[in-house]
Parts: C-alpha cells; sequence; structure tokens
C-alpha cells in the first residue's frame, strides 16, 4: 500500500486540508486530548489472548436484535471497535477496511465485523455512507467495550467542543450516555477467543489493513 492509502496516510491528508474546518481552539481541544491519551497508553486490564468473548446482544442496522456470534457467523472474524459516524478518523479507517482489508479476509474465511455503541440509524449510514459490505451493528451500552477493558470517556473540555460542533454524545450513542469505546481491533478465532488486540487509545490513529493481514496470518486462522 502507498502511503496515501494508508490510513496514517489519509489521515494526514485529512488534517492538511483542513483549511476550512472548525475553528482552531475547537481543534486545540481534541489535540490536546489526544496527546493525553496517547500519553496515558492502553489501560490496564484490557483482555488479553485467550479471552473469550460472550455472545453480546447487539442490533442491526435495521434495529433489529442480533448477538454478537451472529454477526460472526460462527467462525473466525476480524472485530472493529469504532466511535461512530460523527468521527471523522472512524469514516477513513472503515472505508480503509472495506477497500483494503475486507477481500483479502474473505479469501481467507474470515469475518469482519464493525462494532459501536451508536443507535442503530447512525450505524446504517455509515454503511451506506462508505458503500460498507461487511457486517456493522451496534452496542447499546458499549457491553463487549466494557468485558474488553477498552471503554473511555471524552474530557470536559472535549465534550464542549463537541457541543460546539453541534454533537451531543447523548443523542446519538444507543443508551444515552458519552462512554466510547477506544478504537481497537480484536482478531477472534472459531471458538470465540481472542487471539490478538490491537487498542488504540489515541483515537486519531488506527490499525493499518496489512497488520491486521499480517497478525491473521501469523495466528494460521
Amino acid at each position: 500500500m502507498t502511503t496515501g492509502s494508508t490510513i496514517t496516510g489519509l489521515v494526514a491528508e485529512m488534517r492538511a486540508a483542513a483549511v476550512a474546518g472548525p475553528p482552531d481552539e475547537v481543534m486545540a481541544v481534541f489535540s490536546r486530548e489526544q496527546a493525553e491519551l496517547a500519553a496515558s497508553g492502553v489501560p490496564a486490564g484490557v483482555a488479553a489472548a485467550g479471552s473469550e468473548i460472550w455472545d453480546a446482544h447487539l442490533l442491526d442496522v435495521d434495529g433489529s436484535p442480533t448477538t454478537l456470534y451472529a454477526s460472526t457467523g460462527g467462525g473466525a472474524a476480524v472485530l472493529v471497535f469504532y466511535r461512530g459516524i460523527w468521527c471523522p478518523y472512524c469514516n477513513i479507517a472503515l472505508s480503509a477496511y472495506q477497500r483494503h482489508l475486507l477481500p483479502r479476509l474473505a479469501e481467507r474465511g474470515i469475518g469482519l465485523v464493525a462494532i459501536s455503541p451508536q443507535r442503530p440509524d447512525g450505524s446504517l449510514s455509515m454503511q451506506q455512507k462508505h458503500d460498507l459490505s461487511f457486517t456493522v451493528v451496534s452496542d447499546p451500552g458499549n457491553v463487549i467495550a466494557r468485558g474488553l477493558g477498552i471503554l473511555t470517556h471524552p474530557s470536559d473540555g472535549a465534550r464542549e467542543a463537541q457541543r460546539e460542533l453541534g454533537l451531543d454524545l447523548t443523542a446519538v450513542n444507543a443508551d444515552g450516555t458519552v462512554a466510547l469505546p477506544m478504537p481497537t481491533v480484536v482478531v477472534l478465532d472459531a471458538g470465540r477467543k481472542v487471539r490478538w488486540i490491537d487498542v488504540h487509545p489515541d483515537y486519531s490513529t488506527r490499525s493499518e489493513p496489512q497488520q491486521i493481514l499480517e497478525a491473521v496470518d501469523h495466528l494460521g486462522l
């Protein structure tokens, strides 16, 4: 992949083109939050390889009940935890996974599932916006993220900056809270055990498609 087709490269391009974006003082709040999250690092208690993920109740893009196991199709799968359609970094990442990850996972017989705490209409919008052909589901209350130890909350300053941009997390999250998952990729085997987990406390960074594929191949899935 060229630099421009990596998530890191695409994020850099987005930032370079953001001259007409939100006011500098608002963006400075998010930059400080990202730096603080990066400095804090991966939280203690994150699920380790070998942990089993339970069959949590989820909602599909139509708002119908489903489960994690039904979403993964019973085989090995890659789970992508993202914040919501309102997050520009999430949009870049999921679009990149559609183009550069999904076809190669399909060749290996491995599923791809994206999970966020947003309401199903947000999941549907995300799927339609990027023409995603993999499964996109809502996890009301961040049940799976909490169990994996990757749950976080925006700082007070970030919440105020979000409101200035017209974003109210209590309105977009399915359970009316502001809790969010740290962007994370989990590789599950057919026995629903975590075989690899990559957590990004700084939400402006993500697991690259090639990195995920290398992990899958190393595990022999």
